[in-house]
């Protein structure tokens, strides 16, 4: 869409794989417009985050996208998540997240009625979202532009012949001067065939989320996080309220043995010996194999996922 706005003389094209915008990550996420607190100050993710919460509040405003800035906790229950607390709050700041804010247990209280906690961050412009609404208002405006989105054009091989990059696709040869690689789970695989060799593998780990029902609804009114273990990307099962309605509880991680493996009983045996086979993640296994037990326990069995939650 940008491309799209500020290069004119060019047309711009996206290869979508699947029949329809939005098919997976961007329709699979918890749909949380994070405020900035995680991330180290100063880095490209800080203030990605940052920059990137404003302008989609303001892309939002601009194309009537429904949204709710109706903020978020991160709880410490134990005392030696304390200090990991004061280090969020250090780096929301530095990292300008608006009106971040320490409560203790009676402005939690307030805020979150059925939350209990020692200490909490309260970060107010923590918002939810539908990313997938987002895409489509992107894709509306591309096509405004003169762009174009081809749809079930699966990218199977790409030959550079001398200034100009021809890819064979599931619905023909489409030739191009520059090619922008933004193919999410197969991102490697599409680098693999333009002959590049990072050394870089897409190990792929499925979210996993349990529906609150109705009647539990009202125990979260906004967004309730645990303090995050600053060793891993993930940030703990927490609850979500969502945009259309309800509330998510989670989501568990865990290895997926398919790269677009939605379920327990998605597999794809060359995809999951390509991940088991990779020194990367060999690597990472023996550093964090309690880890990875315990998200696998708790995939399997409900009791350890809802006291994980409580």
């Amino acid at each position: 869409m940008r491309f799209s706005e500020k290069y004119p003389k060019y047309r711009v094209g996206v290869l979508e794989k699947e029949g329809r915008v939005a098919a997976h990550q961007s329709s699979h996420n918890s749909g949380v417009i994070h405020a900035g607190v995680y991330y180290a100050p100063g880095s490209l993710k800080a203030r990605n985050c940052v920059a990137g919460a404003k302008s989609m509040v303001a892309f939002c405003d601009e194309n009537n996208i429904k949204y709710d800035l109706l903020g978020k906790v991160v709880v410490a229950v134990q005392e030696d998540e304390l200090p990991r607390l004061d280090r969020l709050y250090e780096r929301g700041i530095a990292n300008g997240v608006p009106g971040l804010e320490m409560i203790g247990p009676e402005r939690l209280r307030e805020l979150e009625p059925h939350a209990v906690g020692l200490r909490a961050l309260w970060s107010p412009k923590t918002g939810i979202i539908d990313y997938s609404e987002v895409a489509r208002a992107y894709v509306r405006h591309l096509r405004e532009n003169g762009g174009e989105v081809v749809l079930g054009a699966r990218v199977e091989t790409i030959d550079q012949r001398g200034d100009s990059i021809h890819m064979r696709t599931a619905v023909g040869y489409i030739e191009s001067k520059f090619v922008i690689n933004c193919a999410g789970l197969y991102s490697d695989k599409v680098a693999q065939m333009m002959g590049l060799e990072t050394g870089l593998q897409i190990i792929p780990f499925r979210g996993e989320y349990y529906d609150l029902k109705p009647e539990a609804h009202h125990l979260v009114r906004s967004l309730i996080y645990p303090v995050p273990d600053p060793s891993f990307p993930f940030l703990g099962v927490h609850f979500t309220r969502c945009i259309h309605g309800g509330v998510e509880a989670g989501p568990n991680a865990v290895l997926a043995l398919s790269r677009e493996g939605y379920t327990k009983s998605s597999v794809n045996l060359t995809e999951a010996l390509e991940s088991l086979s990779f020194e990367g993640f060999r690597k990472m296994a023996m550093k964090y194999w309690k880890t990875g037990l315990q998200e696998m326990v708790r995939s399997w069995s409900k009791d350890a996922f809802t006291h994980e939650l409580q």
